[in-house]
C-alpha cells in the first residue's frame, strides 16, 4: 500500500524490481487517510508507504516489524496551471492569495478523501480568510493527480497539489511551490508489516526503492530523496 505522492517512483522502480527478481507486485495506491483506515480496520500488506507522521502513529500500535522503517523522501505542495497559460504571481503569500481570488476555478484534493495536500490546503484557506470564496468555485479531486488533470483539461484555472503528483500529468505547468510561510513539505516513510506474507520480498523491494543509484530519478520526479547517491 502506498501514498499517491510517491506513486511514480514506486511504479517505475517496482517494475524494475519485478524484472530483476521475478517477484510480482500488487500495488495499491490511495490517499494516506484512506490507506491508514484500511490498515486500522485489519487489512494487511507486505509493505506500507505513508506519510512519516502516519507511519509513526501506526508504529505505536505495533503494526510494523521493529526497525523496518525506512525514509524514502519528501515532496512539496505546488501550484499548477494549464500548459501555455499565463503564470500567476505566487511570489508572496499575499500574491498567492490574490491569484486564488482572481481565478475563475481552483482545484485541490478533497480533504474528506484523506489526502495530505488537500487537508493542508483546506486549513490554509481558513488561515488566509478566503475559504468561502475559494470553495464556492472549487474543483475537488480525490487524489493529487486528479487535481492536475482537472487543470490540464481546463476544468480548473489553477490547482494546488504535491509537485510529485502534478508531474505525472501531461498538459500542466508547475508554477512553483507555495511561497514563504505557506510552504508545505511532506515526508514519506516505508515500513514492513508484522503480518506480511512475504517479509523478505518486502525487504528486497525496500532496498530497491532506497538504492542510492536512483536518487537522481527521485529528484526528477519532484521528490527529494532521503538517501544520497
Amino acid at each position: 500500500m502506498s501514498a499517491g505522492a510517491v506513486q511514480s517512483m514506486v511504479t517505475a522502480l517496482g517494475a524494475e524490481f519485478e524484472r530483476e527478481t521475478g517477484n510480482r507486485l500488487n500495488l495499491n495506491f490511495n490517499t494516506v487517510g484512506a490507506l491508514r483506515e484500511r490498515l486500522q480496520a485489519g487489512e494487511t500488506a507486505d509493505l506500507a508507504i505513508l506519510s512519516a507522521s502516519a507511519i509513526e502513529a501506526l508504529e505505536k500500535t505495533g503494526l510494523f516489524v521493529p526497525g523496518s522503517r525506512a525514509e524514502l523522501g519528501r515532496t512539496v505542495t505546488g501550484v499548477v496551471v494549464k500548459e501555455g497559460a499565463p503564470l500567476p504571481d505566487i511570489s508572496t503569500p499575499e500574491a498567492f492569495k490574490q491569484a486564488l481570488l482572481k481565478a475563475r476555478t481552483v482545484a485541490y484534493s478533497d480533504p474528506a478523501a484523506g489526502g495530505s495536500s488537500g487537508t493542508y490546503f483546506a486549513g490554509l484557506l481558513q488561515k488566509l480568510g478566503i475559504a468561502e470564496a475559494v470553495n464556492s468555485k472549487a474543483v475537488l479531486g480525490k487524489r493529487g493527480y486528479e487535481v492536475a488533470q482537472a487543470v490540464a483539461d481546463g476544468r480548473a484555472e489553477i490547482g494546488t497539489t504535491f509537485i510529485s503528483e502534478a508531474l505525472t500529468v501531461k498538459g500542466v505547468t508547475v508554477v512553483g511551490p507555495l511561497p514563504g510561510a505557506l510552504h508545505n513539505a511532506n515526508s514519506y516513510t516505508a515500513a514492513i508489516l508484522n503480518r506480511a506474507a512475504a517479509p523478505e520480498g518486502a525487504r528486497a523491494l525496500l532496498r530497491k526503492l532506497t538504492d542510492p543509484a536512483s536518487a537522481a530519478r527521485w529528484t526528477a520526479a519532484g521528490l527529494e530523496p532521503a538517501f544520497s547517491a
